[in-house]
C-alpha cells in the first residue's frame, strides 16, 4: 500500500477556505497516497470514512471527527502499513505510533476567543499536543509561523511556511457591465472580520455606490450587522449575497470597484489573492499575513480606523488611475503564487519524513 496517508475526514462538499486549499494542492502533490475521505478525488486511491465528521454537522461533527481520529486512524495507519500521515488541519491521533505532518492555517480562536466556544479548549489543549507530537508543521504564512512561536513556543526549525496560491485558470479579469458600482467583501461575518467598521465606513460614501457582502450568513452576527445598516440608513445599498457558487465568484470579483477585506487578523487571506488575480483593486488590513500576500499591490489600512477605511474606499471610487494601477500591480503580484509551487514545496517536506 501507499506509505502516505492524507486525512481529509473534514472535507466539505461545498468548498470554502481549507477545502479549496486541499482540492487545489492535491493535483500538484505528485505523491502516491491514500486519502482518508468520504468522497472521491480523481487520481487518488481512497479509504472510505464516515460523511458526518465535517464542520457541516456543527459541534457534533467536530466531536465525532476527533473521536474517529483518535480511535480509527491508528488502526488504518497500521493496516495500510503507512509511514506518514499528512493532515491539512492540525488534527492527528495522539499517544500512538503514527508519524504525522500537519498544516496550521491560523490561530484566530486564541487571538479572538469567544466565550463558551468549544474552539477555545480545542486550541488551548488539543492542538498543542498535536503540534508537540508532529514530526513537522506546515503553515501558510510568516505571520502564522510567528503565532506558533508566540502562542505555543514551537521551535522555528520545526515550522515551514508555505504560502497558498490562486487558480489562474479560474481567476482572471472578466469585465461585464454593472447596474451600480459596488464594493465587495468576501468571507464570513465573524466579529474579527470587522464588518461593523466596514459598514460604518461605507455609510460615508455617496449614495451612488453599493456594498456587496458575500459569504455565509450567521444568526449570531448577521442580524446585528443588518440592523446596523438600517440604523445608518444604508440598508437599500447593502446586498447580502450569502454563499457565492464557485462558478460565479470570478465574475463578481472582476466587476467590483474593489475588494474590501478589513479583517483584524488572517493566517493568509485567500480572497485578497483571488481579487488581485482578477485585476480588482484591493483594500485590506496592514496586519498579520495580509501585507505578505499583497506586497505593494493594495491599499493597506489600519483596520481599527474607520475613517482610514472610508478614505481608501473614496479614493478607489474617484480615482480611475489608481484603480488601473492597483489592478495591474495585483495581477503581477498574484502571478507569483501558484499551486504548482505550493504543491512542490509541500511534497519536499513530506518526502523528508516518509
Amino acid at each position: 500500500m501507499d506509505s502516505l496517508l492524507i486525512n481529509l475526514s473534514f472535507l466539505l462538499p461545498q468548498p470554502t477556505g481549507i477545502t479549496n486549499y486541499v482540492l487545489n494542492l492535491l493535483p500538484h502533490l505528485s505523491l502516491p497516497a491514500t486519502l482518508l475521505a468520504a468522497q472521491d478525488v480523481p487520481g487518488f486511491s481512497r479509504y472510505g470514512v464516515p460523511s458526518n465528521l465535517t464542520p457541516r454537522q456543527g459541534t457534533m461533527g467536530h466531536f465525532r471527527r476527533l473521536v474517529w481520529t483518535q480511535v480509527q486512524i491508528p488502526q488504518i495507519y497500521r493496516n495500510l502499513r503507512a509511514s506518514l500521515l499528512f493532515s491539512p488541519i492540525p488534527e492527528a491521533p495522539l499517544s500512538c505510533q503514527c508519524r504525522f505532518v500537519v498544516m496550521v492555517h491560523d490561530l484566530i480562536p486564541l487571538r479572538f476567543p469567544r466565550l463558551g466556544s468549544p474552539l477555545t479548549p480545542y486550541f488551548r489543549h488539543y492542538i498543542p499536543q498535536v503540534l508537540g507530537q508532529a514530526v513537522h508543521i506546515l503553515c501558510n504564512s510568516q505571520a502564522t509561523a510567528q503565532d506558533l512561536l508566540d502562542f505555543y513556543g514551537i521551535a522555528a526549525a520545526k515550522i515551514t511556511p508555505i504560502p497558498l496560491a490562486v487558480e489562474r485558470d479560474r481567476f482572471f479579469p472578466r469585465p461585464a457591465p454593472v447596474e451600480c458600482p459596488y464594493f465587495l467583501y468576501l468571507g464570513r461575518p465573524d466579529p474579527y472580520k470587522n464588518l461593523g467598521r466596514l459598514i460604518a465606513a461605507f455609510a460615508d460614501l455617496p449614495r451612488d455606490y453599493q456594498l456587496w457582502l458575500a459569504g455565509p450568513q450567521d444568526r449570531r452576527y448577521t442580524p446585528k450587522l443588518q440592523a446596523q445598516c438600517s440604523e445608518l440608513g444604508i440598508a437599500n445599498r447593502v446586498r447580502w449575497l450569502s454563499y457565492v457558487p464557485a462558478a460565479d465568484l470570478p465574475g463578481i470579483l472582476s466587476n467590483a470597484l474593489a475588494l474590501v477585506f478589513p479583517s483584524l487578523w488572517e493566517g493568509f487571506g485567500l480572497p485578497v489573492l483571488e481579487a488581485m488575480a482578477c485585476g480588482t483593486p484591493v483594500i485590506t488590513s496592514n496586519l498579520a499575513a495580509l501585507p505578505e500576500v499583497t506586497g505593494d499591490a493594495a491599499l493597506l489600512v489600519d483596520p481599527y480606523n474607520t475613517d482610514a477605511l472610508a478614505d481608501a474606499m473614496k479614493a478607489i471610487a474617484t480615482d480611475g488611475t489608481l484603480r488601473s494601477t492597483l489592478g495591474r500591480l495585483g495581477q503581477t503580484r498574484a502571478s507569483q503564487f501558484t499551486w504548482a509551487k505550493t504543491g512542490y514545496d509541500t511534497r519536499e517536506i513530506l518526502q523528508q519524513y516518509m
